[in-house]
């Protein structure tokens, strides 16, 4: 969408020059196109600050001032996140061509000869203006669309994690849980907040390879005989084999469910989705060495597995099941303490507790609805 004129009048700018009547005549033509907004300085050690501070939408800019030139500032514009598309058109005399080349190199966006001449002022500024507004409008539809696709991302990943909840003939509450408790925990051990929404996203997605699993044994109300239990426990590679692009390649029955989970996650290379397989794969296995589907032990289970390991437990243990009543806190918190060690890393297990309040905040708000 181009600017109307009445908008580019709005623009901001910043005229940066040592010699005070350089700045009052390049203020002066701009004024008699209709600008009204600008910030002058003849002292160059302050332009940076005032950028900062003021948000101009085009920056004149003298090359040769005493103290730190045009060139220093400008370097430091574009070496700034926040400023490198800023456009800076630099005021130039009887400067060399070679101080030209270096503007150039360090992201000039235009030049304006010195003294300046309105017919060549204005359009330029003008240009740059417009330049500007295209260019910012470009990023915010950038950023919309990038929203977008990662909202999109993250209700696939609900759905898809919800579809093996439903065949368990749970309410979908349990993988919402199991995602919060994990950022909990994650956020005590200090991990950083992207890597902290990715293992929350990627945690839901724990149990989706009891898609794989026979109904009559996921629906059971009774306890599972010990050829059930070993068909249940495959739905960690289940998991797996779900995502999993290069199925046939695996070589592991879609009859296992931590494999099964592991193997459904390895349909595409998104970060979150490598996250979710691992987990998947991983979040029975035991701090002992005594879990399943691998048997790893201590830190060669990834930590987002150990992590997943003990906020499922703990939602296993204080939520309803078809063949138990929900435990009560205290002794939910006493097994996992108790395992501790065994089945759990202490390490994490000391984060849970740690941040109890925060874990009950998240039970209470997404308590099963009967």
């Amino acid at each position: 969408m181009t600017a109307t004129t009445s908008e580019l009048a709005s623009s901001t700018i910043m005229i940066v020059d040592d010699i005070p009547i350089n700045v009052k005549v390049a203020r002066a033509h701009l004024e008699s196109a209709g600008y009204r907004n600008f910030v002058t300085l003849t002292d160059p050690a302050e332009a940076l600050t005032a950028i900062d501070y003021s948000n101009p939408d085009v920056v004149l800019l003298d090359i040769m001032m005493p103290g730190i030139s045009g060139l220093e500032i400008l370097e430091d514009i574009r070496a700034n996140p926040q400023t490198e598309h800023l456009p800076v058109l630099v005021l130039s005399g009887a400067e060399s061509r070679d101080l030209k080349n270096q503007a150039l190199l360090l992201g000039a966006t235009d030049f304006l000869s010195k003294p300046i001449d309105i017919d060549e002022l204005l359009p330029r500024v003008r240009n740059s203006l417009l330049m500007k507004t295209y260019e910012d409008d470009l990023r915010s539809q950038v950023v919309q669309r990038t929203k977008e696709l990662e909202q999109a991302h993250y209700e696939l990943i609900h759905c898809l994690a919800r579809a093996a909840e439903f065949r368990d003939g749970d309410t979908g509450a349990h993988i919402v849980r199991v995602g919060k408790y994990a950022a909990i925990i994650a956020d005590e051990l200090g991990m950083e907040p992207e890597k902290i929404n990715r293992l929350q996203q990627a945690a839901t997605l724990h149990d989706v390879g009891k898609i794989g699993i026979p109904d009559a044994i996921l629906q059971k109300e009774g306890k599972l005989t010990d050829d059930e239990y070993e068909n249940m426990q495959r739905h960690c590679g289940l998991g797996g084999q779900v995502l999993n692009q290069d199925l046939h390649r695996t070589g592991i029955s879609l009859t296992n469910h931590p494999t099964i989970g592991a193997e459904i996650m390895a349909v595409c290379s998104s970060p979150t989705i490598v996250l979710a397989r691992t987990i998947a794969l991983t979040h029975h296995e035991r701090w002992d060495g005594n879990g399943y589907p691998l048997g790893l032990g201590g830190e060669n289970i990834p930590i987002e597995g150990r992590i997943t390991a003990v906020a499922d437990v703990f939602d296993a243990l204080s939520s309803r099941r078809p063949y138990k009543k929900a435990f009560s806190l205290d002794k939910c918190l006493s097994i996992l303490d108790e395992e501790s060690g065994s089945h759990f890393d202490p390490r994490i297990v000391s984060a849970f507790l740690n941040r109890v309040s925060d874990i009950v905040a998240v039970q209470l708000e997404y308590a099963d609805v009967c």
